[in-house]
């Protein structure tokens, strides 16, 4: 997952700007427990939650807040076969497939983006 701040069209220099504020990597196989990786049933809506850590960043007056939520971050980091396996660094070829991620937005299967909010009177 990674939060990023969207500069404003308005901005001479930087209109559109994305900047990647915080990040963390979770893999799906550990959503019920780490000790015991397990395949994520497709079609079925689950719950996740990211923690960033601890973060100050100011998001100025006019940017916006984008959320990305991706399935792989290669190659940054391992490669994720979108199969389950139990071992990825063994995965082979034919394990490699594609993946689409759905984030779920209603009143049965709400999504949030938790932060803290401290005012700058500057």
């Amino acid at each position: 997952m990674k939060l990023i701040d969207v500069y404003p069209s308005d901005d001479a220099k930087m209109a559109g700007y994305q900047l990647m504020v915080a990040s963390e990597i979770f893999r799906g196989r550990y959503l019920n427990s780490f000790e015991k990786a397990e395949a994520v049933a497709p079609g079925r809506v689950n719950e996740y939650r990211i923690d960033l850590h601890g973060n100050d960043y100011a998001f100025l007056k006019g940017h916006r807040i984008m959320v990305q939520v991706q399935s792989t971050w290669f190659p940054l980091y391992d490669r994720n076969p979108q199969k389950f396996v139990p071992n990825i660094f063994l995965a082979q070829a034919n394990d490699f497939q594609v993946a689409s991620q759905r984030i779920y937005r209603s009143s049965r299967y709400p999504s949030r983006v938790s932060v803290s909010v401290a005012m700058n009177k500057r």
